[in-house]
């Protein structure tokens, strides 16, 4: 069992930026693939990016490419977002995920069985 917690979330003017954390603890948290995924309102939940175990390969959506980056400290047990030059079209709940998965990168939500509560990332135009 892993236990996620994120944080980090908030209002932030449009071209501003946030960093979301994800606190794990539980498993040893080097051994799950990481992911954040996002649901805005009324839409369906969507993969963002995605970090292998020791963090040397990373995969992002292509609407968040070259704007987020994800990142991870297994010596701290946390998982990291870096959400830069936002827009109102990231406005969602923001969650973080571990996968056990033998996908080094899975972008699929089914692939991850461990979630977080989730956090607000609200971006004005």
């Amino acid at each position: 069992q892993v236990q996620l917690v994120e944080s980090g979330g908030g209002l932030v003017q449009a071209g501003g930026s946030l960093r979301l954390a994800c606190a794990a603890s539980g498993r040893t948290f080097s051994n799950y693939v990481m992911a954040w995924f996002r649901q805005a309102p009324g839409k369906e939940r969507e993969f963002v990016a995605t970090i292998s175990r020791i963090g040397g390969r990373t995969y992002y959506a292509d609407s968040v490419k070259g704007r987020f980056t994800i990142s991870r400290d297994n010596a701290k047990n946390t998982l990291f977002l870096q959400m830069n030059s936002l827009k109102p079209e990231d406005t969602a709940v923001y969650y973080c995920a571990a996968s056990g998965s033998g996908i080094p990168t899975p972008v699929l939500s089914y692939e991850y069985a461990y979630w977080g509560q989730g956090t607000q990332v609200t971006v004005s135009s």
